[in-house]
Protein backbone atom coordinates (compact mmCIF):
# COMPACT_ATOMS: atom_id res chain seq x y z
CA UNK A 1 0.00 0.00 0.00
CA UNK A 2 1.59 3.54 -0.74
CA UNK A 3 0.58 6.94 0.98
CA UNK A 4 0.97 10.42 0.89
CA UNK A 5 0.45 13.11 3.88
CA UNK A 6 -0.79 16.76 2.57
CA UNK A 7 -1.39 19.47 4.22
CA UNK A 8 -4.45 21.06 4.63
CA UNK A 9 -6.64 23.64 6.47
CA UNK A 10 -8.13 20.86 8.77
CA UNK A 11 -4.55 19.76 9.28
CA UNK A 12 -2.52 17.20 8.15
CA UNK A 13 -4.23 13.94 5.98
CA UNK A 14 -3.06 10.68 4.47
CA UNK A 15 -4.38 8.83 1.40
CA UNK A 16 -3.67 5.34 1.25
CA UNK A 17 -3.75 3.66 -2.50
CA UNK A 18 -4.11 -0.52 -3.16
CA UNK A 19 -4.02 -1.72 -6.51
CA UNK A 20 -4.29 1.81 -8.36
CA UNK A 21 -7.50 2.50 -6.34
CA UNK A 22 -7.91 4.48 -3.45
CA UNK A 23 -8.82 2.95 -0.62
CA UNK A 24 -8.83 5.42 2.63
CA UNK A 25 -7.97 8.88 3.80
CA UNK A 26 -7.19 9.53 7.56
CA UNK A 27 -6.88 12.38 9.59
CA UNK A 28 -2.93 12.92 10.75
CA UNK A 29 0.05 12.15 8.80
CA UNK A 30 -0.06 8.22 8.27
CA UNK A 31 3.40 6.33 10.11
CA UNK A 32 6.36 7.12 7.40
CA UNK A 33 4.10 8.88 4.78
CA UNK A 34 5.90 10.90 2.79
CA UNK A 35 4.96 14.41 1.18
CA UNK A 36 5.95 13.26 -1.85
CA UNK A 37 5.12 10.31 -4.43
CA UNK A 38 6.11 8.87 -7.36
CA UNK A 39 2.41 7.63 -7.68
CA UNK A 40 0.00 8.86 -10.18
CA UNK A 41 -3.10 8.24 -8.53
CA UNK A 42 -1.50 9.58 -4.92
CA UNK A 43 -0.73 12.21 -7.08
CA UNK A 44 -3.95 13.07 -9.21
CA UNK A 45 -5.70 12.60 -5.48
CA UNK A 46 -3.85 15.60 -4.00
CA UNK A 47 -4.12 18.02 -6.87
CA UNK A 48 -8.14 17.44 -6.40
CA UNK A 49 -7.92 17.84 -2.73
CA UNK A 50 -5.94 21.18 -3.16
CA UNK A 51 -8.26 21.76 -5.50
CA UNK A 52 -11.18 21.19 -3.09
CA UNK A 53 -10.02 23.34 -0.42
CA UNK A 54 -9.12 26.58 -2.31
CA UNK A 55 -13.10 26.36 -2.81
CA UNK A 56 -13.27 24.61 -6.18
CA UNK A 57 -16.49 22.69 -7.06
CA UNK A 58 -14.68 19.08 -7.26
CA UNK A 59 -16.53 16.19 -6.91
CA UNK A 60 -13.81 13.94 -6.76
CA UNK A 61 -15.75 11.89 -9.87
CA UNK A 62 -12.58 10.58 -11.33
CA UNK A 63 -10.98 8.88 -8.72
CA UNK A 64 -10.47 5.31 -8.57
CA UNK A 65 -11.96 3.74 -5.55
CA UNK A 66 -12.17 1.14 -3.40
CA UNK A 67 -13.48 1.41 0.23
CA UNK A 68 -14.38 -2.36 0.96
CA UNK A 69 -16.84 -2.27 3.40
CA UNK A 70 -20.14 -4.86 3.11
CA UNK A 71 -23.04 -4.41 0.68
CA UNK A 72 -25.10 -2.08 2.63
CA UNK A 73 -22.37 0.29 3.62
CA UNK A 74 -21.30 0.60 -0.27
CA UNK A 75 -25.07 1.29 -0.79
CA UNK A 76 -24.83 3.96 1.62
CA UNK A 77 -22.02 4.88 0.13
CA UNK A 78 -23.02 5.15 -2.75
CA UNK A 79 -26.01 7.33 -1.74
CA UNK A 80 -23.38 9.99 -0.54
CA UNK A 81 -21.35 10.22 -3.88
CA UNK A 82 -24.84 11.41 -5.51
CA UNK A 83 -24.77 14.28 -2.96
CA UNK A 84 -24.02 17.57 -4.72
CA UNK A 85 -21.47 19.90 -4.13
CA UNK A 86 -23.82 22.64 -1.53
CA UNK A 87 -26.30 20.11 -0.45
CA UNK A 88 -26.99 17.63 1.74
CA UNK A 89 -29.53 14.58 2.87
CA UNK A 90 -30.88 13.70 6.23
CA UNK A 91 -29.81 9.74 7.53
CA UNK A 92 -33.51 9.22 7.29
CA UNK A 93 -34.10 10.37 3.67
CA UNK A 94 -31.02 8.23 2.53
CA UNK A 95 -32.29 5.25 4.65
CA UNK A 96 -36.07 5.59 3.10
CA UNK A 97 -34.19 5.13 -0.21
CA UNK A 98 -33.06 2.04 1.33
CA UNK A 99 -35.43 0.69 3.09
CA UNK A 100 -33.33 0.49 6.15
CA UNK A 101 -32.93 2.71 9.59
CA UNK A 102 -31.43 6.00 9.85
CA UNK A 103 -29.48 4.61 12.75
CA UNK A 104 -28.00 2.11 10.37
CA UNK A 105 -27.25 4.74 7.51
CA UNK A 106 -25.06 6.72 10.46
CA UNK A 107 -23.03 3.65 11.19
CA UNK A 108 -22.33 3.54 7.74
CA UNK A 109 -21.31 6.93 7.59
CA UNK A 110 -19.11 6.20 10.75
CA UNK A 111 -17.37 3.38 8.73
CA UNK A 112 -16.35 5.50 5.57
CA UNK A 113 -13.18 4.77 4.97
CA UNK A 114 -12.62 7.69 2.43
CA UNK A 115 -14.43 10.55 3.91
CA UNK A 116 -14.08 14.53 1.87
CA UNK A 117 -14.16 12.52 -1.19
CA UNK A 118 -16.95 9.78 -0.39
CA UNK A 119 -18.64 12.81 1.55
CA UNK A 120 -20.04 11.20 4.08
CA UNK A 121 -20.65 15.24 5.88
CA UNK A 122 -23.20 15.63 3.48
CA UNK A 123 -25.57 13.92 5.72
CA UNK A 124 -26.90 15.44 8.02
CA UNK A 125 -29.87 15.13 10.61
CA UNK A 126 -33.45 15.98 10.07
CA UNK A 127 -33.03 18.80 12.93
CA UNK A 128 -29.09 19.28 13.25
CA UNK A 129 -26.17 18.84 11.40
CA UNK A 130 -25.20 15.11 13.12
CA UNK A 131 -21.80 13.12 13.82
CA UNK A 132 -19.04 13.34 12.29
CA UNK A 133 -16.40 10.95 13.46
CA UNK A 134 -13.19 12.62 11.60
CA UNK A 135 -10.82 15.11 12.24
CA UNK A 136 -12.36 17.39 14.86
CA UNK A 137 -15.93 15.99 14.70
CA UNK A 138 -18.93 18.33 14.32
CA UNK A 139 -16.16 21.17 13.89
CA UNK A 140 -14.60 19.43 10.98
CA UNK A 141 -18.10 18.49 9.12
CA UNK A 142 -19.01 22.49 9.60
CA UNK A 143 -16.30 23.53 8.25
CA UNK A 144 -16.35 21.29 4.84
CA UNK A 145 -20.08 22.14 4.64
CA UNK A 146 -19.44 25.72 4.93
CA UNK A 147 -16.54 25.12 2.03
CA UNK A 148 -19.04 23.77 -0.15
CA UNK A 149 -21.51 26.33 0.52
CA UNK A 150 -24.05 24.24 2.72
CA UNK A 151 -23.96 26.36 5.68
Amino acid sequence: METLCLNTPLGDVTVFAHNQHLVALDWGQGYDSPRTTQNPLLNQTAKALRRYFQGAAEDFSSLPLDPGGTPFQRRVWKQMQAIEIGKARTYGQIAKHLGSSPRAVGTACGANPIPIIIPCHRVVAQKALGGYSGGHGAETKTHLLHLEGYL
